[in-house]
């Protein structure tokens, strides 16, 4: 999947330290903007159709053996044929001897080539799951973002209102802080996932108090790195007059990078347990995951006295 966002392969070799055995010509500006690690077997064979050259090349023992099999001559037309591409990078698996022939055409079309430790199987599932984080379109919302029995929960609204203090309270009932503030939130496949800016991780704000250190007041495990995002609940002020949904039949929801996140409205005035509230969100909206709907149950109880009633 191509992004519009980068990474360097500089970062990649230093995510996985890997040998540079030879630096290209674009080694230091080299960007990355495919999710996806390419095995060249087929190139080697001389097939090129629908070969992308955007994407890390990287070949193993089946692909080294294979090689072994041709003549110098002809290994070092294989590896012209691939680097004629400019290709981001080629990396060799499992600390594999590296051809004569491939060192001498990297440095001819001036490719960057790299040696790891693991083998093909292994990076190629360590690099995707890297690039994919590091590709994933990305926005920053402000608020506070938890996990909630098991439920990556999302805390909105004015400032003042009354976030970091509800927060506070659940982190002392046991639940995780995961960013406060600033949350950023990356699509991966289906699927948000939220952290903090390394800069503020692990901090909370409270008003009248200042900064604090979550991590070191209440321990380890009142802080988790990131979380799915599966509900957002939504502090306002509490109006007179207006119609709050009592039942809980109105289902809304947050388009967060075009995917829909299940949203609550909780209307705030002085005097409502906040924390014990979203608990019950949390846990609620946990169940209608597994199919299970309480105000759906509720109203079908109802209809069905009223039908009983009736007869």
């Amino acid at each position: 999947m191509k992004t519009d966002r980068s990474v360097k392969v500089k970062e990649v070799v230093e995510k996985f330290q890997m040998e540079v055995v030879h630096e290209g010509m674009d080694y230091d500006t080299r960007t990355l903007t495919i999710t996806d690690v390419n095995r060249p077997g087929l190139q080697f064979a001389g097939f090129f159709d629908y070969f992308d050259p955007e994407r890390l090349q990287i070949i193993g023992k089946s692909e080294v053996e294979y090689l072994r099999g041709f003549s110098s001559d002809e290994r070092r037309k294989r590896f012209a044929d691939l680097f004629s591409y400019e290709i981001p990078a080629f990396i060799v698996s499992r600390n594999l001897e590296v051809f004569p022939e491939c060192q001498a055409m990297a440095r001819h079309y001036a490719r960057t080539l790299l040696r790891t430790k693991l083998s093909a199987v292994e990076f190629t599932s360590l690099a995707i799951d890297y690039l994919n984080h590091e590709l994933a379109p990305t926005i920053t919302r402000h608020g506070v973002l938890l996990d909630v029995y098991g439920e990556g929960v999302i805390i909105v609204g004015d400032s003042g209102i009354g976030k970091s203090e509800t927060a506070i309270e659940l982190i002392k009932r046991g639940h995780r802080l995961v960013a406060d503030d600033a949350v950023e939130i990356r699509r991966i496949g289906n699927s948000l996932i939220g952290s903090a800016p390394e800069l503020i991780r692990g901090y909370l704000e409270v008003r009248g108090v200042g900064v604090i250190d979550i991590q070191q007041i209440f321990g380890m495990g009142a802080v988790q790195e990131s979380t799915q995002i599966d509900l957002v609940i939504k502090f306002e002020e509490w109006t007179d007059g207006y119609v709050y949904d009592r039942l809980g039949l109105d289902e809304d929801y947050m388009q967060i990078l075009d995917i829909s996140v299940p949203c609550v409205t909780i209307p705030v005035r002085a005097g409502r347990n906040l924390a014990g509230i979203a608990e019950i969100a949390a846990m609620n909206n946990r169940q209608k995951k597994y199919g299970f709907n309480s105000a759906q149950t509720f109203v079908e109880k109802i209809d069905r006295r009223i039908d009983q009633d009736s007869k």
